[in-house]
């Protein structure tokens, strides 16, 4: 075969990790390639759209190391690019006052000594001058480490990023196999062929039908279909809620349904609020379907914004997928069996592990050169724990 079709790692996925991978890979000076099923930048997975929220207050303590080195990775890599992806904010948290995951998110932060205001509601309305207000039961938690990251102009950052570092992008090449040669055979449905000594998968929601034909295994991880809804703020109100000229934070909420938002930005006069969750899908059979639980969260934004948030019907809807593990904490391992180690999984992100891409994309690189990584331990990342094995 042609030098010119021999890698030292193919990355399959060009989503959000597929492309930080390939960025991390081509600074360490290896010949990558990131080949892409569908047209780079397109709508169909879980890496498009205008925002995701970055935030530290998790209530799994070890995923705080992992966003504040993302912080820094992510305002490393905007400085490269020349512009700005990641916009800082405050982030506010609420929840009724007994409510399992706030009260693990504030262990989180003590454990982490994260510097947080625990708040009732009379001080909830003080500190945001009666634009948020929650019942009497419920607490708010506020943090400095906030933000909005720009969804699409990441992808298309660290795009940029990893071909300007020598790496080699290929769209429309959907991977049909994987073949283990002593270094990785990959296939596409066009009937191309790259050979490489390591392999990187990180394709999103379509993870278990590839993993299941390459390797017989199984991975417990269920892509989910949902949406994003931005609702308009009442006229008169809507520099009270907007990102920058205000100091409106990011936000979550717990109870009855999940919840989480971002100032208005990306469309002028509306401000983000959807639900974390969604219907369970195949990611090649959509049925673009009904959004879910939205009478809850009507409820919530009228609720939650003292009427000043119009929460009759969101003014625009955008459909994404979830990849989501039972546990929702990531896959971050290597895939073994006869692979051993030159295919190296990433998967499950389960709608939260945008924020932490550029430190995903630096870990999955490591794993691949140096078979091992000093960012995080992976324990809690590991197929292993699935008790899944291999079919075939």
């Amino acid at each position: 075969m042609e030098d010119s079709h021999y890698y030292d790692v193919i990355i399959i996925g060009a989503g959000i990790m597929g492309s930080s991978t390939a960025y991390y890979a081509a600074t360490r000076g290896l010949k990558t390639l990131l080949l892409e099923q569908f047209d780079f930048l397109h709508h169909r997975g879980s890496s498009h759209g205008e925002s995701r929220t970055i935030r530290a207050a998790y209530p799994q303590h070890y995923y705080y190391p992992l966003v504040i080195k993302s912080y820094e990775l992510w305002q490393q890599a905007q400085a490269q690019a020349g512009y700005n992806v990641y916009f800082k904010a405050h982030h506010f948290d609420m929840a009724p006052s007994n409510d399992p995951t706030m009260l693990a998110v504030i262990n989180s932060c003590r454990e982490n000594n994260v510097s947080y205001e625990l708040l009732r509601r009379d001080q909830v309305a003080d500190k945001f001058s009666g634009r948020i207000d929650i019942p009497e039961d419920w607490v708010g938690l506020s943090t400095e480490h906030g933000g909005v990251i720009k969804a699409t102009k990441a992808v298309v950052m660290f795009q940029t990023l990893a071909r300007n570092n020598g790496a080699v992008l290929k769209d429309n090449a959907e991977v049909t196999d994987i073949k283990n040669d002593g270094g990785v055979v990959v296939l596409t449905k066009s009937g191309e062929k790259f050979r490489g000594k390591k392999c990187v998968v990180t394709v999103g929601a379509w993870v278990n039908k590839l993993v299941k034909k390459i390797s017989g295994v199984e991975i417990p991880i269920q892509p989910l279909e949902t949406h994003v809804c931005y609702w308009r703020i009442k006229e008169g109100h809507e520099g009270k809620f907007t990102l920058g000229s205000s100091d409106f934070p990011t936000f979550a909420s717990c109870g009855k349904v999940t919840v989480y938002g971002t100032p208005a930005f990306e469309y002028p006069g509306l401000v983000k609020v959807a639900v974390h969750g969604g219907n369970p899908c195949d990611p090649d059979k959509r049925s673009w379907g009904p959004l879910v639980m939205m009478n809850e969260l009507k409820e919530w934004v009228e609720g939650r914004f003292s009427g000043l948030v119009d929460s009759s019907e969101p003014v625009v809807k955008q459909s994404c997928m979830y990849s989501m593990t039972p546990d929702e904490d990531f896959v971050i391992d290597f895939l073994g069996g006869e692979f051993g180690k030159n295919v190296v999984l990433g998967g499950g992100f389960s709608g939260h592990g945008f924020k932490m891409a550029p430190v995903i994309g630096k870990i999955l690189t490591q794993l691949a050169l140096d078979g091992e990584t000093n960012e995080v331990d992976l324990k809690h990342f590991r197929i292993g724990r699935f008790n899944v094995a291999s079919k075939v």
